[in-house]
């Protein structure tokens, strides 16, 4: 265990590995993922869908569902490694200290729950001397934030909106005022005139609750607009990280510039929307040498015989033999 110091980054993750056994061998759903987030800066994990952010996510509070299982590595909180807790230790931690925002809201609150006993339930399996009445004036003072009025805590989430059942888990994953939120594609289920509200609750929300934030996606627009840094996954790892200025402007990974080909671009007179050629790879029998090697115009046969690791190239960084550093 390290000790953890105030200029520390508050969350470190080294080398870290998941696999899924499965019929037809092991889906290697992470692999050697390196990355540190700062106190208070909010971090963006992006990639097609496949490429392991949400198992990445699920892993920092060791919520994998069987058979999943971290196979190596260290996920450490303010030097406190989490995958070494105990159940009862992990069980605190979630929701006090790291609390996350999960894809759909409708699927993950109980629908013959109302939202009043959502909000007890949380305080209380943390704070079990915490008085019923108590915990309502808590949780009325959140949804105000939410800009949620207080009698909707006696409805059902299905009397909800898709919008208001979003606010009610930012609510319950704030109750408890943790140091870390992660948000798993929050805006998934919502349209979008619902989702730049969402946006800027959420960025309020950061400044108030002094919040950092692990910001989960497949919408780069969403992304762009909230996150200070990048993280580029592909086939289970990461392949560049840097500021979001740079990763916009200044892509340096083939697979990131082709992300941001795909963008639509109003400025632009694009007739058709573009696409990169060819499919993400397959976890459970995973090319050699680098995993986006078959996609790339750029491959040489070293990124098909030798996988290349993530290096610093100027202010970014990336995993990619086309530079220099891994030559």
């Amino acid at each position: 265990m390290m000790a953890y110091g105030s200029g520390d980054p508050i969350l470190v993750i080294q080398k870290l590995s998941i696999a899924y056994p499965i019929s037809i061998g092991t889906v290697r759903a992470v692999e050697n993922v390196s990355l540190s987030v700062r106190k208070g800066e909010v971090l963006g994990i992006v990639g097609e869908s496949g490429c392991g952010k949400s198992t990445l996510g699920l892993s920092m509070l060791k919520l994998m569902k069987p058979p999943g299982r971290i196979t190596s590595g260290s996920i450490l909180y303010k030097g406190l490694d989490i995958l070494s807790m105990s159940d009862r230790a992990l069980l605190d931690l979630r929701g006090r200290n790291l609390a996350m925002i999960f894809q759909n809201p409708l699927t993950s609150l109980d629908p013959l729950v109302t939202v009043q006993d959502h909000f007890i339930e949380a305080i209380r399996v943390h704070e079990p001397e915490v008085r019923r009445k108590d915990c309502v004036a808590r949780a009325e003072a959140i949804l105000a934030d939410l800009g949620i009025e207080a009698r909707r805590l006696s409805e059902y989430p299905y009397q909800l909106s898709g919008g208001m059942r979003q606010r009610i888990m930012i609510g319950l994953a704030l109750i408890l005022h943790p140091d870390i939120l992660l948000a798993d594609e929050p805006t998934t289920a919502l349209d979008v005139i619902v989702e730049a509200g969402f946006t800027e609750l959420l960025m309020k929300l950061k400044r108030q609750y002094d919040l950092t934030v692990l910001l989960i996606s497949h919408n780069l627009g969403l992304v762009a607009e909230m996150a200070d840094r990048i993280a580029v996954m592909y086939g289970g790892r990461i392949v560049e990280l840097a500021s979001v200025e740079d990763i916009f402007s200044r892509p340096l990974h083939p697979y990131t510039r082709g992300l941001m080909a795909c963008v639509p671009n109003i400025l632009l007179d694009q007739k058709e929307l573009l696409a990169m050629p060819g499919s993400p790879p397959d976890l459970v029998d995973a090319p050699e040498g680098c995993p986006f090697a078959p996609r790339c115009p750029e491959a040489m046969d070293i990124c098909r015989a030798k996988t290349p690791t993530l290096a610093a190239y100027g202010a970014s960084s990336t995993a990619c033999w086309l530079y220099e550093r891994n030559a």
